[in-house]
């Protein structure tokens, strides 16, 4: 009987151990998986902050390439009004200037405080040198194998001088054909 009691006292002691031992794993795999849900958790938090960071570092590019495009549009449209005022401006000299070098004769007042004319001799004949030209076409049309100079040295010397100042380029026709260079070029 002692014997038994003994068998049964160890067999008891033996099963508490394996169930401290059983209690013990399960204490351990338990905290494993805490700790593993917490690594988790950390990771994730982590994943997120660092997607946020970097969705803040992309919008901030975008705004910079925004802003930068916007600022380059507003150099270019500064740009494009300074050519448009200086073309304004050129065009605005060269028309001062044909009008002080055309036809039209000075604008300036004469000594006795009355205004000049605006015209000049030449187009003070322009009836003159349009019948002239006419006159000239005229004649062409009936000697077509007639030269200029033939068909000049008919006519009058003032008819003579104003059809060849007809035909010569005047500076406002040069400054003209300059300036749509310069224009063409810009």
């Amino acid at each position: 009987m002692l014997r038994t009691e003994e068998r049964q006292r160890l067999a008891r002691e033996r099963r508490e151990e394996r169930e401290k031992q059983h209690a013990a794993k399960e204490t351990q795999i338990l905290e494993k998986e805490r700790k593993a849900k917490l690594q988790y958790e950390k990771q994730l938090e982590e994943r997120q902050r660092k997607l946020k960071e970097m969705k803040q570092k992309e919008e901030q590019r975008r705004a910079a390439v925004e802003e930068k495009r916007k600022q380059k549009i507003e150099e270019e449209k500064e740009r494009y009004e300074a050519v448009l005022h200086r073309t304004l401006e050129r065009s605005q000299r060269l028309e001062t200037r044909q009008k002080r070098w055309s036809w039209g004769g000075s604008v300036t007042p004469d000594p006795e405080g009355k205004a000049a004319s605006k015209r000049s001799p030449s187009t003070a004949n322009l009836k003159q040198a349009e019948a002239a030209v006419s006159k000239c076409l005229s004649s062409s049309a009936a000697l077509p194998n007639a030269s200029d100079r033939t068909r000049r040295s008919q006519l009058s010397p003032l008819d003579s001088s104003v059809i060849s100042r007809l035909l010569a380029p005047t500076q406002a026709s040069l400054a003209r054909s300059k300036s749509a260079a310069t224009l063409s070029a810009d």
